[in-house]
């Protein structure tokens, strides 16, 4: 991948359930090392970006580029947008992981089972040489003594973490962050953030739906604020903390803190 190309390029991208249009024209570009926290108040669409950037959730308009390749889209008998290409589906969906706001775990398997289960079944990696990269994500996110052990039996901050190795373990180009701590006890989401933090200095590129003020301000090489499915604010995350360029963003950080 080249310096100029795009990790992840959102072009006019909308998406309406029903007659609420939830995204209504977003355009996005993440690069190689970006870490990009998307704010903004409940119901602002930030979820639906992030779904509609791993294609859980297609897009109605817009295009959507993953390191230069376009998702290729058709529409339906009914006119509504789907992807003309499955596999390119699949396949791009192995270079995004997606971290969610309630784990997604599997509770029959063992913490390794879930970290090794797409590594084995969908890269198709060798098991031998799935497990021994397991355990590096395990130790690299704080919890390798937790391999042979099931959720239930994790605090909700080990889960997260765990959570955290299974998607590192594709070794995606993008992380994708759904409000990662927003399920956690007040006193687990700093394990969690720490996590996070690490893979920031590493250069991993990171889209972060978070309201973590803190994370964002000073993780972040970017902010981008959301407010009824329009970007309303885009930058240096210092720059616009100290100097919201709109009355919205101003009165959403005054009541963050």
């Amino acid at each position: 991948m080249t310096d100029n190309t795009a990790s992840i390029s959102l072009i006019n991208i909308h998406k309406k359930f029903g007659e609420n249009e939830v995204l209504r024209g977003i355009s996005l570009d993440a690069y190689k090392g970006d870490v990009i926290s998307v704010l903004g108040p409940s119901g602002s669409g930030k979820s639906t970006l992030l779904r509609c950037i791993n294609l859980l959730e297609i897009p109605d308009q817009g295009r959507l580029l993953v390191s230069g390749e376009e998702v290729k889209m058709k529409q339906n008998r009914s006119g509504i947008n789907q992807p003309a290409d499955s596999r390119q589906v699949e396949q791009i969906r192995t270079r995004l992981a997606m971290v969610f706001q309630q784990f997604n775990l599997w509770s029959h398997m063992t913490i390794l089972e879930n970290v090794i289960e797409a590594p084995v079944h969908v890269l198709k990696i060798p098991k031998k040489q799935a497990v021994e990269n397991g355990h590096h994500y395990l130790e690299k996110v704080g919890i390798a003594d937790k391999w042979d052990a099931y959720p239930a039996h994790l605090s909700g901050g080990q889960q997260q973490r765990a959570a955290i190795a299974r998607a590192l373990a594709v070794e995606p180009e993008v992380m994708l962050f759904d409000e990662p701590t927003s399920a956690l006890d007040p006193e687990l989401v700093g394990e969690v953030l720490q996590v996070m933090r690490t893979l920031a200095e590493e250069g991993r590129t990171m889209i972060v739906v978070t309201h973590e003020m803190g994370f964002a301000r000073e993780v972040s090489s970017r902010v981008v604020f959301l407010d009824h499915g329009l970007i309303m604010e885009d930058g240096d995350p210092l720059h616009l903390f100290d100097n919201p360029q709109t009355e919205r963003f101003k009165t959403f950080i005054q009541a963050m803190v």
